[in-house]
C-alpha cells in the first residue's frame, strides 16, 4: 500500500468556492487525466470531483512510497505554483495506508457532508470509469477501487436497506417544506445523482417535474423514469415556465444561469433555489440582484453537519468493518510483497546448514558410513527448518507494520552477510 497517495480538499476544511476553484470541468476530465498523471510523474491516477469535494489518487511510477504531491496537484489543477504555503493550506494528503483508508471512509459515505449517503459510490465509480477509459488506471488503483466499492457494497447491506439520506433528500424536503403541500410545478436543471435522487423523491411526492439539460436526449430519459416533462436548457432560458422551485446541478465552468434569465423567471421572488454546482450555476450575486431566494452548496452542508454525529454513531459498525479489511488487506499485501523474499531466506538457512554438513562429512566426520551421513543430513535440514521458522515468523509481523525501507535495509543486509561468508570460503 505504501505506493499509494491521496490528495484532495473538501466541504471538511474548505469552502466552497476553494471546492471550485480546484475543480475540472466535468467535460474536460477525460482529456486531462494523463496531463495530471505526467505531472504527478505518477504510473496510474483517477480524478474524483463532486459538489464538495476534489480527490486526486495516485500510485507512484516505480512502485517506491508516495509522497507530499500537494504542490505537484495545485499545479496540474490551477495552472500555476501555489503561493508560500497556498497548497498546503487547501490541500490534505494522504500515503499509504492512510490514503487506503481515505478511500474506503469516502466509499462508504462516512466522510461525506451529509453521513452515510450512497451516491458518493456512484460518483466514484464514475470517476474510475474516466481513468480506465483515458488510460491512467492499471492494476493497483483497480484493485484499490475495486476494494473500495466492495465495502460500500457490504455497508448497504449491512444498513438493512436502510438509505441514508444525501444532500439530495436534504434538497427534496427543503422543495416539500416551501411547497406547502400545493401541486406547483418543480424544475430540475442538470442530469446527474443530484437531480435524479431529487426527482425520484419528488414524483413519488407527487410534485409535477420539469426536467431541463443542455442535451434533450439526456432529459427526456430522465423526465420518462419520473413521468415528467422535459425541456432543453437553451428553450428553458429563453422562457422559462412558470416553477415553484429550481433545483440545478450541472456541470461547467459557467452559470447556468445569466441575470437576464433569472430577470425572466415568473414569480422569481417567491420561488426557491437550490443551487449545486460547483462552481456555482447561478451567480450568487446574480440571484440577489434579480430577487431570487437562492441556497447553495455552503447552505445545505451546514444544515447536514447537524445531523452528522447521529448518522456516524449509527454507522459504529462500518467503521469496524472498514478497519478489519485494512487489517486483511495489509497482511494480503504484506505476504504477497515480502513472501518470495521469506522462501529465499528460509533456503538460505537449509542451503548453510547442508554446507556445514558437506564439510564436516569431507573432513572430520569423513569416517561415518552411507546410514549415518543421511541421517546427520536430514537431522541438519529439520534443525536448520525449525531455527528459521522463529526469525521468519518476527518478520512476517513486522512486514505488517514496519515501514517498507526498514525490511529492505534487513534484506540488503542479510545478503551482504551471506556474501561476505562465501567470499570468505573461497
Amino acid at each position: 500500500m505504501h505506493q499509494i497517495g491521496v490528495v484532495g480538499l473538501s466541504y471538511r476544511h474548505a469552502g466552497v468556492e476553494d471546492v471550485a476553484r480546484l475543480s475540472l470541468p466535468r467535460a474536460e476530465v477525460g482529456a486531462r487525466l494523463g496531463h495530471l498523471r505526467d505531472r504527478l510523474r505518477a504510473a496510474e491516477l483517477l480524478y474524483l470531483g463532486t459538489c464538495n469535494r476534489v480527490e486526486v489518487v495516485f500510485a507512484t511510477e516505480d512502485g517506491t512510497a508516495a509522497g507530499d504531491a500537494r504542490a505537484d496537484v495545485f499545479r496540474a489543477l490551477t495552472g500555476r505554483d501555489p503561493d508560500s504555503g497556498e497548497a498546503a493550506r487547501l490541500l490534505r494528503a494522504w500515503t499509504g495506508e492512510a490514503a487506503v483508508e481515505h478511500l474506503f471512509l469516502l466509499a462508504c459515505g462516512l466522510d461525506s457532508a451529509q453521513t452515510g449517503e450512497q451516491e458518493i459510490a456512484a460518483q466514484l465509480r464514475g470517476a474510475w470509469e474516466d481513468a480506465r477509459t483515458a488510460h491512467t488506471c492499471g492494476p493497483v488503483l483497480d484493485r484499490l477501487m475495486g476494494e473500495a466499492l466492495t465495502m460500500a457494497r457490504r455497508v448497504q447491506r449491512m444498513s438493512g436497506g436502510v438509505r441514508a439520506p444525501s444532500l439530495g433528500d436534504l434538497a427534496a424536503d427543503r422543495v416539500l417544506k416551501h411547497l406547502k403541500g400545493s401541486a406547483t410545478r418543480v424544475a430540475l436543471i442538470g442530469v446527474s445523482p443530484m437531480t435524479r435522487r431529487c426527482a425520484g423523491l419528488l414524483e413519488q411526492a407527487g410534485v409535477p417535474l420539469l426536467i431541463v439539460n443542455r442535451t434533450l436526449e439526456s432529459a427526456e430519459e430522465l423526465a420518462l423514469a419520473v413521468g415528467a416533462q422535459a425541456l432543453s436548457l437553451a428553450d428553458f432560458r429563453r422562457a422559462p415556465p412558470a416553477v415553484a422551485a429550481l433545483v440545478l446541478a450541472a456541470g461547467g465552468g459557467e452559470p447556468v444561469l445569466d441575470e437576464a434569465a433569472l430577470a425572466r423567471l415568473e414569480g422569481r421572488a417567491a420561488m426557491l433555489l437550490i443551487d449545486f454546482g460547483v462552481p456555482p450555476n447561478v451567480d450568487p450575486a446574480a440571484a440577489e440582484r434579480a430577487g431570487v431566494p437562492r441556497v447553495g452548496m455552503s447552505d445545505l452542508i451546514e444544515a447536514a453537519q447537524a445531523r452528522r454525529l447521529g448518522e456516524l454513531m449509527r454507522l459504529a459498525p462500518v467503521r469496524a468493518a472498514i478497519d478489519e479489511r485494512l487489517e486483511h488487506l495489509r497482511s494480503e499485501l504484506a505476504t504477497r510483497a515480502f513472501g518470495p523474499r521469506l522462501a529465499h531466506l528460509r533456503e538460505a538457512f537449509e542451503q548453510i546448514a547442508a554446507e556445514e554438513v558437506a564439510r564436516a562429512l569431507s573432513h572430520e566426520l569423513r569416517t561415518l558410513d552411507e546410514e549415518e551421513r543421511g541421517q546427520l543430513e536430514r537431522l541438519a535440514a529439520t534443525v536448520a527448518h525449525r531455527l528459521a521458522h522463529l526469525p521468519l515468523a518476527g518478520l512476517r509481523a513486522a512486514a505488517l507494520h514496519a515501514e517498507p525501507d526498514a525490511l529492505e535495509a534487513f534484506f540488503a543486509a542479510a545478503q551482504a552477510g551471506r556474501t561476505r561468508t562465501d567470499t570468505e570460503k573461497t
